[in-house]
């Protein structure tokens, strides 16, 4: 099936804790590269959140690296809330990725989600009406498995993350590999 333009979308934080459970050092400017050959883009967001303390100072230097090696990168204040037993835990509403991607949606042909989250779900399915084909890339090899079944029934394709490895990861020496 040959697609027009595509729009990607990274849960960065999401991303991040399934790129770990597998071992992954992910080089965002080889993934961006990766999916451009795909098919043309017409926007790749990353969305995160953060604490506003030290979490934020170890993640500035990729949220400027993305930011300016053409990613649209939204960044928003973690929230805590009381989880009712007073222990802390942190909330992240993503709401801003739901938004983009049905304002983007009669723009593109193809979304690409990175996210294993299944509260994605109904906003693949309003895409989908529109006529969008959707992929999700996430992670059943993971321990435990990152992709949400809902999300995975519901994508029009499902990409496995690890399997992507050789074109979108560093090799553990640090240096890029070559694609053969």
């Amino acid at each position: 099936m040959a697609f027009g333009k595509a729009a990607l979308f990274i849960d960065g934080v999401n991303l991040y804790y399934t790129a770990k459970s597998l071992g992954l050092d992910l080089d965002f400017k080889r993934l961006l590269t990766e999916f451009e050959r795909r098919c043309p883009l017409l926007r790749a967001y990353y969305y995160t959140t953060v604490f506003e303390d030290a979490e934020f100072q170890t993640t500035r230097p990729l949220i400027d690296w993305l930011d300016y090696n053409g990613f649209t990168v939204k960044v928003k204040a973690a929230k805590e809330i009381d989880d009712g037993e007073g222990r802390r835990k942190s909330k992240r509403n993503m709401v801003e990725l739901a938004v983009d991607a049905l304002e983007i949606a009669s723009y593109v042909d193809k979304i690409v989600m990175f996210t294993g989250d299944g509260d994605f779900r109904s906003v693949i399915q309003a895409v989908q009406r529109r006529g969008v084909h959707v992929t999700v890339v996430s992670s059943m090899r993971s321990k435990p498995p990152m992709a949400a079944d809902e999300l995975r029934r519901q994508a029009d394709t499902f990409l496995e993350l690890y399997d992507l490895r050789t074109s979108i990861c560093r090799a553990p020496d640090g240096n890029v590999r070559v694609r053969t």
